[in-house]
């Protein structure tokens, strides 16, 4: 660790090198290193006409003792970094989060970089104090947040706002990893499903006896029937006549809940009120929303092999899905807690299932479930045309 090692580890030249680009270089390599090196680092960088301030490396000691001595935590490493002046605050006061240096996009990447350049011409306008940010003065910390959070939302010259820019492409990220695992347990439920030793059948009588019930129950206020329109997308829009379309419509967006909960009926203090408790029926929805694609191809591929009258209980399914021969999940059978996380997740499933007739009152699955069962996860996974 030299000021060599700085300059090409920040890629500028050393006269232009930050107080950031000398932390992250310092945080780069064992801290013991670090403190060994600190002091000709600070002599050289003095006399290369670039000292930076007896703040900053007084501070740079401080925090490298801690690490080597274990005692400073991720959180306040981040802060000191932040407090060098030019490095973008994790967490924004307006709540926005940048995503992990490794983990960002291009245009996440570029619009770090662009957040960086616009503190250093800050910091060269004086409009930022780094020395107060390092001596933890909240004035000037409350200043450089809000800084960052007007950048964030500013459109850039291109139109861009630098905030949303960054969101879009997180989510566009993260819905294509959804769609990829959503192609993947799809494919591999096909397989399971396509040998099988006898496909399931229809059993007319049971299906129209579950619509003919399912519909009464729709039409009426409350659980379970408001959190089985929501999964099936039925708020707002009229449920289809025909009995094989709305059953699989509801057992479908049990798997993948198409909408949330109606907010007709919430008052201005319950939409607003951040600390009350959560309703039994948005745990309900956010149990659904938790489940893994992997975790349903296991469940469903074992309950298709055992057929009917196989229990279908919560902690049945939990087994069943730790003893996947098909799929590799995160239940391990050996720790009792991830079962019951599991458990949990699937009571709420089951609770529907009952609903829909594809288990019956004591949880076993029924041939309706049998039959409906693969073909609701199939619709549930199969692309969708928006």
């Amino acid at each position: 660790m030299d000021l060599e090692y700085v300059r090409a580890h920040a890629g500028r030249r050393v006269t232009d090198l930050t107080r950031r680009d000398v932390a992250r270089a310092l945080l780069s390599v064992p801290s013991g290193m670090s403190l060994v090196a600190l002091p000709d680092l600070r002599r050289a960088m003095a006399a290369a006409g670039n000292p930076l301030s007896p703040v900053f490396w007084d501070s740079a000691k401080e925090i490298l003792l801690q690490i080597e001595a274990c005692v400073a935590t991720v959180g306040e490493v981040q802060r000191w970094v932040e407090s060098t002046g030019t490095e973008p605050i994790l967490l924004t006061p307006g709540f926005f989060i940048w995503p992990e240096e490794d983990e960002r996009g291009p245009v996440g990447e570029e619009m770090f970089s662009r957040l960086v350049r616009h503190l250093e011409e800050r910091v060269r306008a004086g409009e930022i104090d780094s020395d107060a940010l390092l001596r933890g003065d909240q004035g000037a910390r409350r200043a450089y947040e809000e800084l960052q959070d007007r950048w964030l939302n500013t459109p850039l010259p291109d139109g861009r706002v630098p905030g949303f820019a960054v969101a879009d492409e997180q989510n566009e990220e993260l819905m294509a990893v959804f769609e990829e695992q959503e192609a993947m347990a799809l494919s591999e439920l096909r397989r399971i499903v396509a040998g099988l030793p006898r496909q399931p059948e229809l059993p007319v009588a049971d299906l129209e006896v579950a619509a003919a019930r399912l519909r009464v129950l729709l039409g009426q206020p409350g659980y379970p029937a408001n959190v089985l329109r929501a999964c099936a997308g039925f708020e707002g829009r009229p449920m289809p006549d025909d009995d094989m379309e709305l059953w699989l419509s509801v057992a479908a967006g049990v798997a993948g809940p198409i909408s949330d909960l109606s907010e007709e009926d919430d008052t201005v203090e319950e939409f607003t009120d951040l600390d009350g408790e959560v309703s039994h029926e948005d745990q309900v929805l956010a149990a659904l929303c938790e489940i893994q694609y992997a975790d349903w191809v296991a469940a469903a591929a074992a309950l298709v092999r055992l057929g009917p009258g196989v229990l279908a209980s919560p902690e049945r399914i939990a087994r069943l899905i730790a003893e996947s021969p098909d799929i590799t999940t995160e239940v391990d059978m050996s720790d009792p807690d991830e079962l019951r996380g599991s458990e949990r997740l699937f009571a709420a499933v089951v609770t529907l299932w009952g609903h829909l007739g594809i288990v019956d009152a004591d949880d076993v699955l029924t041939p309706l479930g049998w039959w409906g069962l693969p073909l609701a996860l199939e619709r549930a996974w199969s692309p969708k045309e928006y």
